[in-house]
This record gives structure tokens, C-alpha cells and sequence, in this order.
């Protein structure tokens, strides 16, 4: 199946926009990182969380000023979803079940009329979320490193490099949407925890595998357009796969589309992140990977032919 045929778009011709675009994007992104952070989860901030379920709405009002007066003064307080449904967050940790125990007595004596049930409780002390964050961290480095590696072999380390400074361009737009996100639309109650970390490293292996069929296309068709220009030759590579990639992505997205509608506020962190990492997985495959790769060659060429012409004027004297 194809949708689009014999397409001649010039990709790397509006190059230095999109570079100018991806630039703004992350600039902005990060400004809003740093003017209202995303929360970091229970995983990596350590702390106890329980999640209610009650009978009757609750006014979070009103359950705070409960928390309060129970000497849990500070504590995060959100709805998941619905009314009814409550998360409560700690940085307070205990042995066994005793915080989360005195959490369940507040509410209990607090709201006498309202019956809930328990949902999960989970607790994390301060030594495993800092290291959970150490590890993610390694994780997305480290990926990184072993992606550049391999498509130096594979390939030539040129395109491996213009391969990782993509991944790297996804992870950093992606990070950069969740914070624009976390402003413009805060009931979505996006925070950094496990299931986001797996959507981060599950786009940079999205990402690079339409990278690499790209550029298996462009290594076949230096050999085929010899003496064409290398920027032709990507641009004809581009649009000869462009068919496989929008029918990949387009058919993954209706996939995470249905699992942020309907999977709950546990899986909505990892399915809008992914959704994001898909597109600009796309997006950066050819108008970064691509871009620094051609621009990358031509420099290279441009440093040859001046070089000749040096040798060459030298002769002539």
C-alpha cells in the first residue's frame, strides 16, 4: 500500500527554517521547565501516595484543610480524572504502613458521611528516587552512546552523528512539549515518573528506525545517482520512503490516541509523550537527521574542492 507516488517534495531545501523552528520550540520549552518545573512522580521524588476512591464528591478544599489540621500541612492534593477519584501525596515516609495509615484515619474523621475505597498505595524512600533518577538519566545517555555506536557501523560515523543529534532533538522537543503542556493544560496531571522515562527511551527507538530506513535508502541511491548532488540524492531517498513512514506513524498514533482517551490517568503521562515522540520522531528523521548529515557532506566537499583548487593553482605556477 502507498499513499503518495512518484512525489518530488525538496525536504532539504527549507532546512535552515526547521532548524530555526526546532530551536525556538526548545527554547520555550525549556523557559517553561524552568518557570514551572513538571512534578516529578513518587518513583524519583520518594514519599507515599495513596489514590481514593470515594462515594460522594469531594470538595479538595476541604480535604486539605483536613490534611492540615492532621499535621500533613503541604500536602499534593488532585483529582484523577474524576471528583471522585483523589490522589494524595507525601514527602513524609515511615516504616511499614504508617503514614499512609494516618492518611486513611484523617479522611476517615474527616469526611464521616463519604465512604472510599483504597485504589493503590505506594511509597518510595528518598535513597531509591534518587537513584531511580540517576538511572534514568544513564538510561537515555547510554541508549544514545550505543545508538551512535552501532550506525557508525552500519553505516559511516557521519550519519550516526546526525542520527543521535535527532534523538537528542526528540528527547529535548518532547521534554519541551510536556512542560508547554504542563502550563497551557494543567487537568492533564502530567508529571515525570517510570511510565514517562519508557515513553522517552520507547521514541528514541522509534525515531532511529525510520532513521536508519532513510538512510538505508540513501546509501543505496549514492551508488544508483553518482554524479548528482548529495542534497538531490537525500531528497529523492526522503521521497521514496516517505509513503512507509506516514503510513508507520499514522498507524501507531490511532493506537496512543485510543490509550490517552481510554487509558486512564496512569497511562496518560506515557501515551501523550509517546503521541508527541512519534510525530517529531517523524519530523526530525528528515529535516534533522538528514539536514546535519547533507550539510555535514557538503562542508566536507566544499573543504575538498578548495583544496584541490590550491593544489591545482600551485601546478600551475
Amino acid at each position: 500500500m502507498r499513499l503518495f507516488e512518484n512525489t518530488n517534495i525538496n525536504f532539504l531545501g527549507h532546512r535552515r527554517k526547521f532548524y530555526l523552528s526546532s530551536i525556538t520550540f526548545i527554547v520555550i520549552g525549556m523557559i517553561c521547565l524552568f518557570l514551572k518545573p513538571v512534578p516529578l512522580g513518587i518513583d524519583f521524588q520518594g514519599g507515599t501516595e495513596v489514590q481514593l476512591r470515594f462515594s460522594k464528591q469531594v470538595d479538595i478544599s476541604e480535604l486539605r484543610t483536613i490534611m492540615d489540621n492532621a499535621n500533613f500541612l503541604g500536602m499534593e492534593i488532585k483529582t484523577m480524572g474524576t471528583d471522585e477519584d483523589i490522589l494524595l501525596r507525601t514527602p513524609m515516609q515511615s516504616d511499614g504502613s504508617v503514614v499512609s495509615d494516618q492518611i486513611k484515619d484523617a479522611v476517615t474523621s474527616g469526611l464521616p458521611g463519604n465512604n472510599f475505597e483504597i485504589l493503590r498505595i505506594d511509597k518510595v524512600g528518598p535513597k531509591i528516587g534518587a537513584e531511580l533518577r540517576r538511572n534514568a538519566l544513564f538510561a537515555i545517555i547510554f541508549s544514545l552512546i550505543g545508538i551512535l555506536i552501532y550506525l557508525s557501523l552500519r553505516f559511516q560515523f557521519i550519519y550516526a552523528v546526525g542520527a543521535v543529534v535527532a534523538l537528542l532533538h526528540d528527547v529535548l522537543i518532547t521534554l519541551s512539549a510536556v512542560a508547554i503542556s504542563h502550563i497551557i493544560v494543567p487537568g492533564l496531571n502530567l508529571e515525570f515518573n517510570q511510565p514517562m522515562l519508557a515513553a522517552f527511551l520507547t521514541l528514541i527507538g522509534f525515531s532511529v528506525n525510520d532513521t536508519v530506513i532513510i538512510f538505508d535508502r540513501i546509501r543505496e541511491n549514492i551508488k544508483l545517482y553518482k554524479n548528482e548532488p548529495i542534497e538531490s540524492v537525500m531528497n529523492k531517498s526522503i521521497n521514496a520512503t516517505l509513503s512507509r513512514t506516514v503510513i508507520t506513524s499514522g498507524a501507531l498514533l490511532l493506537a496512543l490516541i485510543v490509550l490517552i482517551i481510554f487509558g486512564g490517568e496512569v497511562l496518560r503521562g506515557f501515551a501523550f509523550t509517546f503521541t508527541v515522540g512519534v510525530i517529531i520522531g517523524t519530523y526530525s528523521s528528515i529535516f534533522v537527521a538528514s539536514s546535519i548529515t547533507v550539510d555535514w557532506k557538503q562542508k566536507i566537499e566544499d573543504k575538498a574542492k578548495s583544496k584541490f583548487k590550491v593544489k591545482t593553482a600551485k601546478v600551475a605556477r
